[in-house]
Parts: C-alpha cells; sequence; structure tokens
C-alpha cells in the first residue's frame, strides 16, 4: 500500500490508506483512543476502537508517547467536525520509536526554553503552519516576479563594503589579512545586474550587525530586491504593491487551514488590496502629530509611529519623500525639492512594522560620488558601482523586502523569531 499524505485524505474518503508520521497527541475515553497524528502536511484524527482492532493493538495506541514515530494504516472517514473534514478509522499500527518523556508537552512554556529546543519546537501545530505559510509565501514572491520577466540574480554574501554604513556589519577575516563583511544588502549587485539584464531580482540571507532586541529584528533573514533599469520611484510602488497582494492572495488561497491553526482573523488580510494609501514624509508627520506619538519631524520612523499609522489606515501605508539626511546614500534627491530623498517605506498594519524599503537611485556620477565622501565610505570599494555610473547610466530603482516580517504580519506573530526555522538574534546563536 503506497503513503498518502494527510493534506491528500479528502480525495481518499472511504478508501484504505497507509499513513507514515508521528504522535502529536493522545487522549482516551472508554473503549476509545482518540490519537492526532502528524505527517508535515497536516494533523488528523485517528480513532482506535476495542473490539475493531486486536487488543494488543488497542493496549498499544493506548501508551505511546507524545513523537513516537509510527506507520498508521487505516479507512479515512468524512467528519464535518473534524479539521479537514476527515478521520481515520485505525486497522493496523506499527511502532517504529515509542518516544518517552519528549522535552516539549502541550502546555506553555517560556520562550527562551522553545527557542533553545527550536528544532523540537518546529514540531508543534502552530509552527509547522507558519512554515508552511512562509514557503508559499516564497513561491509567491518567486511566482510574482518570474510570471513578469525578471531574472533571478545570486548576489555573494561576502562584501568588500557596507551597503547602508559600517556600523550594523559583521566583520570576518578573509585570505592574507584581508576584511570582508556579510552581506546587509544585494541591493547594489542587483543594480549592475539590472544594467545587463533589465529586470533582476535578488533573494537570499542578509546580516545585519544590530544591537536589537526588538520583535522585529533579527541578525539573520532573508529579503527579496528586486532592481529595474529605466524605473522611477512610482514605478516600484506599484511594483511593492502588487507584490504584496500577490503573497496575501497566495496565502488565503492556500493555507485557509494554517490560518485558523494560527487563529488568524482573515477578514483583515481579505481587505488588503490595491491601491494601498500614498503619503509623503511631511503628511505622515501632520498625521503623526494629530495621533500624538511624539514624532519629531525630521527623524526616522521609530516604532511606535509606526504601528499608529498601520492602524490608522488598517493596511499597508506608503510613506514616500524622505528628507536625505535620514535615508541612504545611493538614493536620488527629488528635482523638486532637492531637500528630499526619492524613497519609499511601506508601512504593515496590525503593528507589523516596514516591510519595505525602497528607491529610486541615484544615477549620477559626480553625485553619487559626492555622497559617498560625504558619508565616509571608502571609494576605492565602490569603484565597481561607479562604473555604473560612468558606462551606460539609467534611471533606475527598487526595493527590498523583508520575509521574516512579511510572515509575521501575515500569520499575526508578534515576534519575527517565529517567523524562520532557526532564528538567530542579539544572545542567540544556538541550536
Amino acid at each position: 500500500m503506497s503513503q498518502v499524505y494527510i493534506n491528500d485524505f479528502g480525495a481518499h474518503v472511504g478508501k484504505e490508506v497507509e499513513l507514515k508520521g508521528w504522535l502529536y497527541s493522545r487522549r482516551s475515553k472508554g473503549k476509545l483512543h482518540f490519537l492526532m497524528l502528524r505527517d508535515g502536511t497536516g494533523i488528523v484524527q485517528s480513532v482506535v476502537a476495542k473490539g475493531e482492532v486486536s487488543d494488543e493493538l488497542f493496549e498499544q495506541a493506548g501508551r505511546i508517547g507524545q513523537e513516537s514515530s509510527v506507520i498508521v494504516r487505516g479507512v479515512v472517514r468524512a467528519d464535518a467536525r473534524a479539521a479537514g473534514g476527515v478521520e481515520l478509522g485505525m486497522l493496523d499500527l506499527q511502532v517504529l520509536q515509542d518516544v518517552k518523556d519528549y522535552p516539549i508537552a502541550h502546555q506553555e512554556h517560556g520562550p527562551d526554553f522553545l527557542l533553545g529546543n527550536r528544532h523540537l519546537w518546529l514540531r508543534s501545530k502552530k509552527q509547522a503552519a507558519i512554515m508552511r505559510i512562509r514557503s508559499r509565501i516564497v513561491r509567491a514572491i518567486r511566482d510574482f516576479f518570474d510570471d513578469r520577466g525578471f531574472t533571478l540574480m545570486d548576489a555573494p554574501i561576502f562584501t568588500p563594503s557596507a551597503c547602508e554604513g559600517t556600523s550594523t556589519l559583521f566583520e570576518v577575516n578573509y585570505f592574507d589579512e584581508a576584511k570582508a563583511y556579510l552581506t546587509q544588502s544585494g541591493q547594489l549587485y542587483g543594480e549592475a545586474a539590472a544594467m545587463a539584464l533589465g529586470k533582476v531580482y535578488v533573494f537570499g540571507p542578509v546580516f545585519r550587525a544590530e544591537k536589537s532586541k526588538t520583535r522585529r529584528h533579527l541578525t539573520e533573514f532573508w529579503m527579496v530586491e528586486p532592481e529595474v533599469a529605466y524605473a522611477t520611484l512610482e514605478d516600484v510602488m506599484d511594483l511593492a504593491e502588487g507584490l504584496i497582494c500577490a503573497a496575501v492572495s497566495a496565502v488565503l488561497q492556500h493555507h485557509r487551514q494554517d490560518l485558523a491553526d494560527l487563529e488568524r482573523d482573515v477578514t483583515k488580510l481579505e481587505r488588503i488590496k490595491a491601491p494601498f494609501p500614498r503619503i509623503t514624509y511631511e503628511e505622515a508627520a501632520v498625521l503623526l502629530e494629530k495621533l500624538g506619538t511624539g514624532f519629531v519631524r525630521g527623524n526616522d520612523l521609530g516604532a511606535p509611529d509606526e504601528t499608529a499609522l498601520g492602524e490608522h489606515f488598517g493596511m499597508p501605508v506608503m510613506v514616500h519623500r524622505w528628507p536625505h539626511e535620514v535615508k541612504a546614500f545611493y538614493m536620488k534627491r527629488d528635482a523638486a525639492d532637492p531637500r528630499l530623498a526619492l524613497g519609499v517605506d511601506v508601512i504593515g498594519p496590525e503593528g507589523a512594522g516596514e516591510l519595505v524599503g525602497g528607491s529610486q537611485r541615484e544615477d549620477n556620477l559626480d553625485e553619487l560620488l559626492g555622497r559617498i565622501h560625504a558619508h565616509g565610505l571608502p571609494e576605492e570599494a565602490f569603484a565597481w558601482y561607479l562604473d555604473l555610473r560612468r558606462y551606460g547610466s539609467v534611471p533606475h530603482a527598487g526595493f527590498g523586502l523583508g520575509l521574516e516580517r512579511t510572515v509575521a504580519w501575515i500569520c499575526g506573530r508578534e515576534h519575527v523569531r517565529e517567523c524562520i526555522p532557526f532564528p538567530r538574534t542579539l544572545n542567540r546563536i544556538y541550536p
């Protein structure tokens, strides 16, 4: 008999199947055992009735421990009360390993204990749901760009220089006593690729050595960074809007049960439709003054400011045209007001914070060189980047979307550490 996965049980009602998985939990009532079995695609209840199986099997089903590995043969039965609308009537049970004293019981544990046992915590219903949704969002991102003629371009992890300043770089020893850095962003390499291929995206891990303990920060996370030749700020605002809508739509279409397991209010996700509100930094400053967050005009947005904006609009809001002092050196100035950078942040609702940061890039050689000097960056490290402005420079723009923050928002999770398989934070590098 061939193995059937739980998420395919609906197509096998009335049929005998073989399930290979683990015991998630168990309860007993009289002459019945109710075994919750998982196989990575979902969880199903398997009913073991005394008299319908051997006494030995019935006794075994009533004593195996949580996370025991099992192979179960049974008949799929329709049950409207069950998750997924089906249950499994057990006919046979093979125990590969009977587990005792599994460390994560079905009770409350502190975050430090759960993170220290992350390799086991991933097996829990909610964590498995988050990982499946994360996988779907990654697929939706790739489909979005691939379907629009973008080329995936892998940027290096080791870089010779900073993308957004040197204070948050992880420095590593390279050969012959040279220094290299773990990348903060693949953007600069994405710009080079866009000059060759027109429309590209970089998708991979990035590293920030910020000594931050907030619920929105990780030291290692994943970011997708499209870069488009001949694009303006408005073009990439449209692109970011479409990407976010596509990711939300894909999760709603394919992961209703996972969202239910996470107790996510899907009505809030169903409201995420284009167009998103678009306000200037100045308009955001005026609004924040009315909302009473204590925002100081001229500063970057803090977490309370982002939360207030997200709550006010109830959906992602685009804040564009920022004071250039609070933005990166590579952002182009607004021709209508040189005090402003042509940058945009997409602030998510429900306390999600900044999901996207993007801009039109500075395409003028002299302007870019002046910014590099003004920021105290080594010109020699950016020689190749400056070449992009020497040989066929064009207007171009792009953005970066943080995967974990996006997953946290869509899943309704409080902390991004739940949204990556093995989180790396200021005080955690194990397991």
